[in-house]
Parts: C-alpha cells; sequence; structure tokens
C-alpha cells in the first residue's frame, strides 16, 4: 500500500470521530498517501474512475457490514484492493477476513503477513450480500433496530407495532427452497461455495415473536429462534407482489420470480487471518 483512499462511517457501530481521527494518525505514521477520505453518508462514495486519476491502490474502509457492502458495490469493477477494518456492531464480513483483532492491529498485520483473497457473495437482482442476504416478513424489524440505534426512541413504538403486525403475516415463500417450512417469517441466505446456505425462522405465536424481534434489535436474531437450513444452487421469490430484503442489513425490494444465486468477487480483499 502506498496511496489509500479512506471510507469512514462515525456513526456505526463501534466507529466514532475520534477514532476516525486516531486511524488518520496511524495512516500517516506508516507513511501511506491519504488521496482521498469520504465520511460516509455525509459524502458521496468515490468510483473507479475518481481512484484511478489519483493513483489510488488500496481502499481502507472502517464501517459496518452495510456501509462496506455500499461502497464494494460502488467499486465493482474497479482493479485495485480493499483493506476492510471493524468500525460496525457484529463486523461479521471483517471477521472472516481478520479474525477479532482491532483496527490497529489488523493495519499491522496487513503489512507483515497478508494475502489477497476472493470474497463470496449472495446476488439478487443487481444487488449483493457478502455477509448474508435475508428476505421475509420479520425483514421490518430493522427500521425499530434503526430507531434505538439512532437514539430515537420516540418512533420506537411505531416501529415496532409495524413489525409485529407484519411478522404474523403470510411469510416468504421462496422456489427451489426444498426442505424449509412454507410461508416462514425469514429465510437467511448466505453464500456456500457455489450453493447456497438458507436458515428459515418460522415463527406463529406471540412468544416467538417477541423473540424473534428481540434477537433482530439486539443484533442476532438466529441465536436463539429454532432454524429449519437446508442448502440450494439457487432460489427465487414466489408471489406477485415484491418483497422487501437486507442485504447486509441495508433495505432493498425484491421484485417476484428474481432469482438469487452464489458468486464470487476477483481476489482483490486482503487478508490477515492466515489458515492453520
Amino acid at each position: 500500500m502506498k496511496k489509500i483512499w479512506f471510507i469512514s462511517n462515525a456513526s456505526s457501530g463501534s466507529a466514532s470521530p475520534d477514532k476516525v481521527a486516531a486511524l488518520v494518525e496511524l495512516f500517516a505514521g506508516k507513511g501511506w498517501d491519504m488521496m482521498g477520505h469520504s465520511h460516509f453518508p455525509h459524502d458521496m462514495l468515490p468510483d473507479a474512475a475518481t481512484l484511478d486519476a489519483v493513483g489510488v491502490d488500496t481502499v481502507i474502509l472502517y464501517a459496518g457490514d452495510g456501509t462496506i457492502n455500499a461502497a464494494i458495490g460502488a467499486l465493482q469493477g474497479w482493479s485495485g484492493a480493499f483493506l476492510l477494518l471493524p468500525g460496525g456492531t457484529m463486523n461479521l464480513l471483517v471477521k472472516a477476513l481478520h479474525g477479532d483483532g482491532d483496527p490497529a492491529a489488523i493495519v499491522a498485520a496487513s503489512m507483515t503477513q497478508s494475502i489477497l483473497v476472493a470474497l463470496p457473495f449472495v446476488a439478487g437482482g443487481e444487488y449483493r450480500a457478502y455477509v448474508a442476504l435475508i428476505v421475509g416478513p420479520a425483514t421490518s424489524w430493522f427500521r425499530a433496530r434503526e430507531q434505538v440505534r439512532a437514539g430515537k426512541i420516540g418512533g420506537l413504538g411505531r416501529a415496532i407495532g409495524h413489525a409485529w403486525a407484519r411478522t404474523f403475516g403470510r411469510g416468504i415463500r421462496l422456489c427451489g427452497a426444498y426442505g424449509l417450512p412454507t410461508g416462514a417469517q425469514a429465510v437467511l441466505i448466505s453464500p456456500n461455495g457455489a450453493q447456497l446456505r438458507l436458515a428459515a425462522v418460522d415463527a406463529r405465536d406471540w412468544r416467538s415473536i417477541a423473540v424473534l424481534g428481540w434477537d433482530w434489535l439486539t443484533g442476532d436474531w438466529l441465536a436463539a429462534a429454532a432454524v429449519t437450513e437446508s442448502v440450494a444452487p439457487t432460489v427465487s421469490i414466489e408471489g406477485d407482489r415484491p418483497v422487501q430484503a437486507l442485504f447486509d442489513g441495508e433495505p432493498q425490494l425484491l421484485s417476484p420470480g428474481v432469482q438469487i444465486s452464489a458468486g464470487q468477487t476477483r481476489a482483490q480483499f486482503i487478508c490477515t487471518k492466515m489458515p492453520a
């Protein structure tokens, strides 16, 4: 790494303005030239032409999984490398690449013991999930979770009421998802080599809904919910209406019939988690 572009989100789960500033000083101490710094979401994400114009070889991302997803999406086709640092709540993608190290330790390791790897993803329409895609009416709990993260307690009750009502609805139906319950409240779809790994939650009574909602608010809905798992090469959305989906936690609408499949990026992600 010689010329870097820094993308940070100081409102992410474990990031802060002070931590962002400390990383900028750390980069300078390593002798890296910072060609730009995007403070997402206040600044627009850079495109490949912007990075190439100033000779950037590495983009460093300090944010949560959702912001990382947005940045990788904005830079699809760019030929440089990405270094991901843990700045969110769960940091699942960063942990897959670096384990549980803190940002400073990861930066140090990237200079001495790193390789470039490809990342698997789940594709649905024009969108990708590098951690997981979640579909089903229980995705409406993300609004309540965002209210909590933003400290907007006044709107939390309305968001919970909306999510509660939606979760008791018809559920999600996926064509090709054999062995899963019909009309599950949520299906988590993650990449599993050339296939998709499917994990479905079927919550029907008020107690199950309450547990599911609490798990959404605290970050890990698979922790306590009863889950049915399966694998499939591809699946598609059944029905005649668009469904809400979360790609690495970011909401999008998927059209009925859209195919969901697995894919893989080029080898451009710095990995310091060496195999045993």
